[in-house]
């Protein structure tokens, strides 16, 4: 199938079956997906956490508006940026893009400092909404990897920050939950969505042309 008919195919799924896992194989293609999901600078300021113990996911459920999805799905990927740029964390990255480049280290310092300067000059808050945003474009193509895969997602914002970040130790790490990504397979039965046609705003609408 298309790309097109794939996101034609997806919708956020309501019910999830239970009994049904993703095949780590699977899994690990979705995980890719988001992975070279391209980033501001390349810095790839967010990180990935796969939770699929099924404690773990019924103490996430506090606080969720759809906890039956969070419990039911396969599995529950959790996109976390980093709380705040700091000039070690971009060192860290572009440390590692000349090792792999076979490059000396320092040689993109020109345009590191002008970012350490530019991030520097701004809160914890402005930074993390930068980093933040950054974790969509990953989020998209998760979704997309997904429906070409026949499984199904549903990405979600309504959690609880608090307790997530709590859960998976991500304050030691350095990150905030963003955004969540339900996986797994529809219950036909119980999914009241995928009854419906799919709706999106007409194209002559949807598309301003100047």
């Amino acid at each position: 199938m298309s790309l097109l008919e794939n996101l034609n195919w997806r919708h956020a799924v309501k019910a999830y079956d239970p009994t049904k896992k993703i095949a780590e194989e699977e899994l690990n293609k979705i995980l890719e997906a988001a992975r070279l999901a391209p980033t501001s600078s390349g810095l790839q300021p967010f990180r990935v956490i796969v939770v699929e113990n099924q404690e773990l996911k019924e103490n996430m459920v506090k606080g969720a508006l759809n906890p039956e999805v969070m419990r039911d799905c396969s599995h529950v990927l959790v996109f976390a940026a980093w709380d705040n740029y700091s000039a070690e964390k971009i060192d860290k990255v572009y440390d590692y893009h000349t090792d792999v480049r076979e490059l000396p280290r320092g040689r993109f310092g020109s345009y590191t400092d002008q970012l350490k300067t530019i991030y520097g000059a701004q809160t914890a808050e402005q930074n993390f909404a930068h980093t933040a945003r950054q974790t969509y474009i990953a989020l998209g193509l998760a979704m997309a990897q997904a429906a070409e895969l026949k499984i199904d997602s549903t990405p979600a914002e309504g959690f609880s920050n608090e307790v997530v970040d709590e859960i998976l130790g991500l304050n030691e790490l350095g990150l905030k939950s963003v955004t969540l990504l339900y996986l797994g397979y529809r219950d036909a039965e119980n999914d009241w969505l995928s009854k419906m046609k799919k709706v999106r705003i007409p194209m002559e609408e949807f598309i301003i042309r100047k």
